[in-house]
């Protein structure tokens, strides 16, 4: 009697608790990354008045372009409960092979098809090795970091690829109807991801193994094969990202990329994205990597030192971060309900 009277007694008090979570904090856990953009934006704005130029917006969306697309795909590598620290150095190998081909055959549309294809196939490596060979992905995946930045530099003799064609800087710096083609290019993108999230079997399960693995397989989801799925589309988005990043640089880079996986996982982490899997989604990461690209860019504005820049991006993680770890004491709250 005494047990279930304690309990009878916790029960209530914890949905109190929850009750008792004051409106702003709701709002906050749930709408926090973009209530930040908002308040960035309007801090830049006020410090300096270049920020709010058209000029400066377009080139806050062509930087965010390239680390939405990574992490589009990323984010559907976190949602299963995985990581992917490969994509830095699958950007630059996809851009090396890609940009050879298009330098020997003239064609852009080859060119970058080659990338998203190279991509995939990194992806599905590491799908593999995590899906199949039991490898854990954060190991899995580091293993390739070093194994797709090496296959790069032997490719290119560590140099740059240069003498692309000259139509293929219209993808990163293009416009169309007076908007940059990589509008277009993220809103497809994220349109269609946001839509197999939402509306299909494939995003629930997804979703399923995120958040309890050997339950998704007990209900009988092809787990090893969804997951391989998630590494191959990481690996193509990534592809994507590089030939809008090579377009930007004209040219291919061996040693572009670095770093580039923790701004795809920053991104994912800011936009609400749990890293445990099971909670999140792509529009979530969309404004996290925008979000990144206004900090960085407002910072150089204003002429903060590069040093200073890494610290603040750190300390936006850790807020990140800490949000996230308080959305999961806050929803284990309600579930003990």
């Amino acid at each position: 009697m005494g047990v279930r009277n304690n309990a009878s007694v916790d029960k209530p008090a914890s949905a109190a608790a929850v009750r008792r979570v004051p409106a702003w904090r709701a709002i906050l856990g749930r709408f926090g990354v973009l209530v930040g953009l908002l308040a960035l934006i309007i801090v830049f704005a006020i410090l300096t008045p270049v920020f709010l130029t058209s000029g400066n917006l377009m080139n806050i969306v062509k930087d965010a372009t390239t680390n939405a697309l990574m992490g589009a795909g990323m984010t559907f590598v976190i949602l299963a409960a995985e990581i992917d620290l490969s994509v830095g150095s699958t950007l630059a190998l996809t851009s090396v092979v890609g940009a050879t081909a298009m330098v020997a055959t003239g064609s852009v549309w080859l060119g970058v098809l080659v990338m998203i294809a190279a991509g995939a196939i990194a992806g599905l490596l590491n799908g593999v090795t995590v899906a199949y060979l039991g490898f854990p992905s954060f190991i899995a995946t580091l293993g390739t970091m070093w194994l797709y930045r090496g296959a790069a530099y032997v490719y290119s003799g560590g140099l740059a690829v240069t003498g692309l064609p000259s139509s293929f800087l219209s993808l990163a710096n293009g416009h169309l109807v007076g908007i940059p083609v990589v509008v277009f290019l993220i809103v497809a993108v994220y349109g269609l991801c946001h839509f197999v999230l939402t509306r299909t079997a494939v995003g629930r399960h997804v979703y399923a193994i995120g958040d309890n693995n050997e339950a998704a397989r007990l209900s009988g989801v092809g787990v090893g094969r969804l997951k391989m799925l998630v590494f191959v589309l990481s690996g193509a988005l990534t592809g994507l990202g590089a030939a809008v990043y090579a377009s930007r640089l004209f040219s291919a880079q061996p040693v572009g990329g670095i770093g580039f996986e923790l701004n795809a996982i920053a991104a994912v982490v800011i936009g609400g994205t749990s890293l445990f899997g099971g909670v999140g989604g792509v529009l979530g990461t969309l404004v996290g990597a925008v979000f990144m690209s206004t900090l960085t860019n407002g910072l150089i504005i204003l002429n903060v030192s590069s040093f200073w820049q890494e610290v603040l991006m750190g300390a936006v993680l850790l807020g990140a971060v800490g949000l996230d770890q308080y959305r999961k004491r806050l929803s284990e709250a309600r579930q003990g309900t």
